[in-house]
């Protein structure tokens, strides 16, 4: 009896890291757009051997800014976009959980919401993902979080918050990133330059 596979993958947040956090919440397909270089970056990281999986917290829906529906046409249109870029996604998890928020039954506390690992757990179990090869980049300290407490290596991306957040005192973040890297696509090379 063969031992079944263990996948690598990379986790990637969305806004600031595969696109521009330029409007907020957005809730309008017609305002989403990808980064110039994202399709070049997970396209090496696939050529590399990973799986792609998007985390993405989404408070805008427990705050009542868009619903699921609104969410999910987003959605769409990033699929859209990245099927133009020859790239598929593996798996798209969005936690849209706030506990200050307004709309039940969202305005909860919840391990979706990074920095807790309920999106992880749903990854892992549903592409048999080894922790210990894979990768989290994102803009935020929550992303770091995120990654750290699921065993990955981290990547913060000065692109969307990462420059801000940095400034405002990265060295005090309970964990550090393994690595800093302009954007995702410097992200991607530097992945790939750890391979060799």
């Amino acid at each position: 009896m063969t031992a079944k596979r263990f996948n690598r993958a990379v986790f990637l947040d969305r806004d600031g890291c595969i696109s521009p956090d330029r409007f907020g919440y957005v809730s309008e397909p017609s305002s989403y757009e990808l980064y110039p270089y994202t399709g070049q970056a997970l396209r090496l990281l696939r050529s590399l051997g990973y799986l792609l999986i998007l985390v993405t917290n989404q408070s805008g829906i427990a705050r009542g800014y868009f619903g699921i529906p609104d969410l999910n046409r987003v959605h769409a249109r990033l699929r859209k976009l990245l099927s133009a870029e020859r790239v598929k996604l593996d798996g798209l998890y969005f936690s849209p959980y706030f506990a200050a928020g307004s709309v039940a039954p969202y305005n909860v506390e919840h391990e979706d919401r990074k920095p807790g690992l309920g999106m992880f757990y749903k990854a892992r179990r549903a592409h048999r993902i080894d922790p210990g090869r894979s990768w989290m980049i994102g803009d935020r300290e929550t992303d770091i979080a995120f990654g750290k407490k699921a065993g990955l290596t981290t990547i913060l991306l000065l692109s969307g918050n990462g420059a801000k957040e940095m400034l405002d005192g990265w060295r005090n973040w309970p964990q550090q990133p393994d690595y800093i890297a302009e954007n995702l696509l410097t992200a991607a090379k530097l992945i790939e330059l750890t391979q060799r």
